[in-house]
């Protein structure tokens, strides 16, 4: 019975499936080539970290706004728009000749992640009036999912390939005409949402949210300038954390808050949100000191595997097939145990994956077998917690809720580039300090001790994120009718 429903759907999952291999596409092009990047732009590779941070940051702050507008005047709408915005900054990356200009345009890029929370919301919309309503749109996240990682898988074999045979500048013309033909499926191929909820924005609450978010954030770039021990780093970090504190009150007082931070509290979501939050860690945060350890030279740096574009986009295609196999096996993982013992062996083989780099990173085998366990995990945590913020918030707020796990993953990958910021350039101001390892300072190659950073981080964050599931989670969440089906 599922099946034929989720059939009546095919025609809007099919399109919205290609969005997400648009997204996909996006995710894993760049990532090959971001050693590339860090020398066509005359900058080391940690800073390749500020493309994350920055990116990451204004995801942070726009989705849970075109979220809240999605429900408020349609999800296709926001999904037009932030497509137009993302086709813009995409165009304008090949000529950025400058690390600023570049930082700008890659930033405004990040609008794209708003699109899974505003599909998932649409879809989510659409089976109200169906029975197995959280498990349907699990199944359909799962669709997309698998759709966004085959468009990473595609993305990092394609650029890989290309960023090894052609100029930097041609190579990034290539994704920006892909965005503007996503543009126009959208347009052509979705229908909107069938209710709107109309209103407006909080002005008031989103100028809070603001501030605190670019305080918080801003305090983490000043720790990776100056170092962990800036008090003036800390002091404006603190200040950032302490500015939710009236956007919090304002948006309890408010009619109909940008936000609702009710959510937060909620037994139901604030599992999901915070286990978003520690997943944001590795899955964001980590992409970047991957692929930059996989091409460091280990005959100058004593560490790394010293390959080519095109072989690291091959360890990043594993690693994105077995996200693939995540996001399909986890509805199938629900039924035969619960949501909530599937996301908490989805977190342990996170935690798995990346912790296994601490005795195991010295061959292209130890690369491949890690990330693939790690994909395991990720990619059913990326289609789980969606879906699972949209069967525990109250059904005017599918798109707030399915929207504060994405702000919530990238305010965590934030945080972890940050860390992983310091701790390598940490290790390369130490060499140079030093005198001893000058030619990994000229290359910019960072410190091994910073990729222990990572890995460690990355690993005990996921550890974390499945010891929450496991104990602060009731056995029987996130069933919604699903059980009915079994």
């Amino acid at each position: 019975m599922t099946r034929v429903r989720l059939g009546a759907l095919a025609g809007v999952v099919g399109f919205l499936a290609f969005v997400e291999f648009t997204s996909g596409f996006l995710q894993g092009y760049y990532t090959p080539m971001l050693s590339d990047i860090a020398r066509h732009l005359e900058v080391p590779d940690a800073d390749v970290n500020w493309l994350e941070g920055s990116q990451l940051t204004l995801s942070a702050l726009v989705v849970p706004v075109l979220a809240k507008l999605g429900d408020m005047v349609g999800h296709k709408r926001i999904l037009l728009w932030s497509t137009a915005v993302t086709a813009v900054a995409t165009l304008a990356l090949p000529f950025a000749t400058t690390f600023p200009l570049f930082l700008a345009a890659w930033t405004l890029q990040g609008v794209y992640v708003v699109w899974l929370p505003l599909e998932i919301a649409l879809i989510w919309s659409r089976t109200r009036d169906r029975e197995g309503r959280s498990l349907l749109t699990a199944r359909a996240a799962g669709v997309l999912v698998a759709a966004l990682e085959a468009g990473a898988i595609s993305g990092a074999l394609i650029g890989g390939a290309l960023i090894d045979a052609l100029p930097v500048v041609v190579v990034l013309l290539i994704p920006g005409l892909l965005v503007m033909l996503c543009f126009a499926v959208i347009a052509l191929g979705v229908a909107e949402s069938p209710v709107q909820l109309g209103g407006r924005i909080d002005a008031v609450g989103l100028a809070l949210v603001t501030v605190a978010l670019l305080a918080f954030t801003g305090g983490l770039g000043l720790l990776r300038v100056q170092g962990a021990a800036s008090p003036a780093a800390w002091a404006v970090v603190v200040l950032g954390l302490l500015l939710f504190v009236p956007f919090a009150r304002w948006e309890l007082r408010h009619p109909d808050p940008l936000i609702d931070v009710r959510l937060f509290r909620s037994p139901a979501l604030a599992p999901v949100f915070a286990t978003a939050a520690l997943f944001g860690m590795s899955v964001l945060g980590a992409q970047a000191p991957l692929s930059t350890f996989i091409r460091t030279d280990p005959s100058t740096a004593g560490y790394g595997l010293g390959i080519g574009g095109f072989l690291t986009s091959l360890v990043i295609g594993a690693y994105l097939i077995a996200m693939v196999a995540g996001a399909l096996a986890y509805p199938l993982a629900a039924r035969v145990s619960t949501p909530r013992n599937a996301l908490v062996v989805a977190a342990l083989l996170v935690a798995l994956g990346y912790l296994l780099f601490l005795p195991f990173h010295t061959s292209y085998a130890h690369m491949v077998t890690n990330m693939m366990i790690a994909g395991l995990g990720s990619g059913a945590l990326v289609a789980a917690l969606p879906a699972a913020a949209a069967s525990g918030a109250p059904p005017h707020l599918s798109g707030v809720a399915t929207g504060l796990t994405n702000s919530t993953k990238t305010v965590g990958g934030a945080v972890a580039s940050a860390i992983f910021g310091i701790a390598l350039m940490h290790g390369v101001a130490d060499a140079a300090g030093a005198g001893g390892a000058a030619g990994d300072v000229a290359g910019g190659a960072g410190s091994f001790a910073g990729y222990v950073v990572v890995w460690c981080v990355c690993g005990g964050s996921a550890l974390i994120a499945a010891i929450a599931l496991r104990f602060a989670v009731p056995a029987d969440a996130f069933r919604d009718r699903a059980s009915v089906e079994r």
